[in-house]
C-alpha cells in the first residue's frame, strides 16, 4: 500500500513536470518568434535608413519591407522614435562587442590593445557598411542628433578616452617625451569618423587600407619603436 502511494506520488510529480515543460515550450517559442520579429524589423530599418536616410522612413514602409503588418511594428516599438532608438542602441552594442573582443581581451599589451582599436574601426566599416551609414545619418541629421548624443556619443567618448589612456601608457613605458597625447588621440578619432563619413559618401573606396595605414603612420611617428608601418 505504501509502495503504491509512493509510486502514485512519483507519477503525479512526473506528470506535473511534463506539464510545466509543455507549458514552458510554447512560451519559449513565442519569445523566440518575438525576438526574431524584432530583429527583422531592426534589420529592415537599418537598410532603409542606410539607403534613403531618415526622412522617408515610416513605420508603414518598414512593415512593407519586412513583409508584415504595420500593427506588428507598432506592437514591438510603439513609435518611430522608439524604433530609431532601438536601432542606434543595437548598432552601438555591436560595435561595443567588437571593441571588447579586439581591445579588452585578456593578456593584451597596450600596443596590442591600441592596434585592436585600429582594427576595430576598419573591420566594423568593412564588414557592416550599412551600419556605418546609419551611424553617419544619425550623427549628421539635426532631428536625430539628440538620439545620437544620448546613445552613440557617450560610447564614442569612452572609446576615445580609453585609447588616450593607452597612448599615455605607451609613452610612459617607452620613455617617449614631448608627445602631444591629446592631439594624437583626437587625430585618430577624427580619422575614424572622417573615413566612415567618406565611405558613406563614396562606397567604392570602402575596401582600401588607407584608414589603417594612416593611423599606423601617426602612431609610428609618435612611437617609432612600438609601431611598425608594415603591420
Amino acid at each position: 500500500m505504501v509502495q503504491r502511494k509512493a509510486t502514485a506520488k512519483r507519477t503525479v510529480a512526473t506528470a506535473k513536470g511534463r506539464a510545466s515543460a509543455n507549458d514552458a515550450a510554447p512560451k519559449d517559442r513565442r519569445r523566440e518568434r518575438g525576438e526574431a520579429s524584432v530583429q527583422r524589423i531592426l534589420d529592415a530599418t537599418i537598410e532603409l535608413i542606410a539607403e534613403e536616410g531618415l526622412a522617408s522612413v515610416t513605420m508603414q514602409r518598414i512593415a512593407e519591407h519586412v513583409g508584415s503588418s504595420n500593427a506588428l511594428v507598432v506592437f514591438h516599438f510603439r513609435s518611430k522614435e522608439n524604433l530609431f532608438r532601438a536601432v542606434l542602441q543595437y548598432l552601438s552594442d555591436q560595435y561595443d562587442a567588437l571593441w571588447l573582443a579586439l581591445v579588452r581581451a585578456p593578456g593584451l599589451t597596450p600596443v596590442e590593445r591600441l592596434l585592436g582599436a585600429v582594427d576595430c574601426a576598419q573591420r566594423f566599416a568593412r564588414q557592416h557598411p550599412k551600419w556605418v551609414s546609419v551611424f553617419v545619418v544619425f550623427s549628421s541629421d539635426r532631428k536625430s542628433m539628440q538620439i545620437y548624443n544620448e546613445i552613440g556619443l557617450p560610447s564614442d567618448l569612452a572609446y576615445t578616452a580609453e585609447a588616450r589612456e593607452l597612448l599615455v601608457e605607451i609613452a610612459r613605458d617607452g620613455g617617449y617625451g614631448g608627445v602631444d597625447i591629446h592631439t594624437l588621440s583626437e587625430s585618430l578619432n577624427y580619422l575614424v569618423h572622417g573615413a566612415w563619413y567618406w565611405d558613406h559618401l563614396n562606397p567604392s573606396g570602402r575596401d582600401t587600407d588607407v584608414l589603417r595605414k594612416t593611423m599606423l603612420l601617426l602612431l609610428h611617428q609618435a612611437f617609432p619603436r612600438h609601431f611598425d608601418l608594415l603591420r
